[in-house]
């Protein structure tokens, strides 16, 4: 029999994240495949003392970005919020801030005000980081950073006369993702951005929690499509028709 994957709500499926947890947002930047409706459930639930893991991070709250505009629009989303409400003290990310944002965004805030810990990476490395930790792979090399200040306090080694950095996958506890349909057995499958990160994401983490637009019966997904097997996926949860989030 298969496991019930499905949560039926957005506060039940983050409900057990605990204080302390390490926590991967899918996503690329802006509303581009964003878990929107998890991350506002995990900002509600308040658990503290977070560590966000995500690509590009504190963007959102800008103009542009895939939001939609006009006086009903709701207001953009993004990791922000977790360091604007006190629960998250560090973020390992590619991209933090954009660097015309006024007034600051709020990790940059909580950075400048000592509440919380910026970790920049690389985005190519930042993404092989994840892939390797579902992988089973617990290091690799990369020419990535030599000579400038991502390589500080790395291991290097020569290769063919190039210099490498040594750098360690990245696990998480969570994961929470984007995909467009999932069916019961817990398949997803991605359309846009939510490719990005999403699919590795769920690979790396312990317990991954989908954020969908349809749920449907085995078979409902044409297996070509599928971009994440259910066997790493947790829970689905089914956002509602007309939600205004994009």
């Amino acid at each position: 029999m298969a496991l019930n994957r499905i949560a039926e709500s957005f506060a039940a499926a983050v409900a057990d994240i605990p204080d302390g947890a390490s926590i991967m947002i899918g996503g690329f930047g802006g509303a581009g495949g964003q878990p929107t409706r998890l991350m506002l459930a995990l900002r509600n639930h308040g658990a503290k003392n977070l560590t966000i893991i995500g690509n590009v991070a504190g963007i959102s709250m800008t103009t542009g970005y895939g939001w939609p505009e006009g006086p009903d629009a709701p207001a953009p989303v993004d990791q922000g919020i977790f360091f604007a409400s006190g629960q998250a003290t560090r973020i390992i990310c590619s991209f933090p801030v954009p660097g015309t944002t006024n007034p600051l965004s709020e990790i940059e805030k909580a950075w400048r005000e000592g509440r919380a810990k910026v970790d920049i990476v690389p985005q190519g490395t930042l993404i092989e980081r994840i892939r390797s930790a579902g992988a089973g792979i617990p290091a690799f090399y990369t020419p990535t950073g030599v000579g400038t200040p991502v390589a500080e306090g790395k291991e290097s080694r020569e290769f063919g006369g190039r210099t490498y950095l040594l750098e360690h996958a990245l696990h998480a506890d969570y994961a929470l993702v984007r995909a467009q349909r999932a069916d019961t057995h817990g398949n997803l499958q991605y359309v846009g951005t939510s490719r990005a990160f999403g699919p590795a994401m769920a690979t790396a983490a312990k317990v991954t929690i989908a954020e969908v637009d349809e749920i449907v019966e085995p078979g409902g997904i044409d297996p070509e499509r599928v971009g994440t097997l259910g066997a790493y996926v947790n829970r689905i949860v089914r956002r509602e028709p007309g939600d205004p989030y994009p």
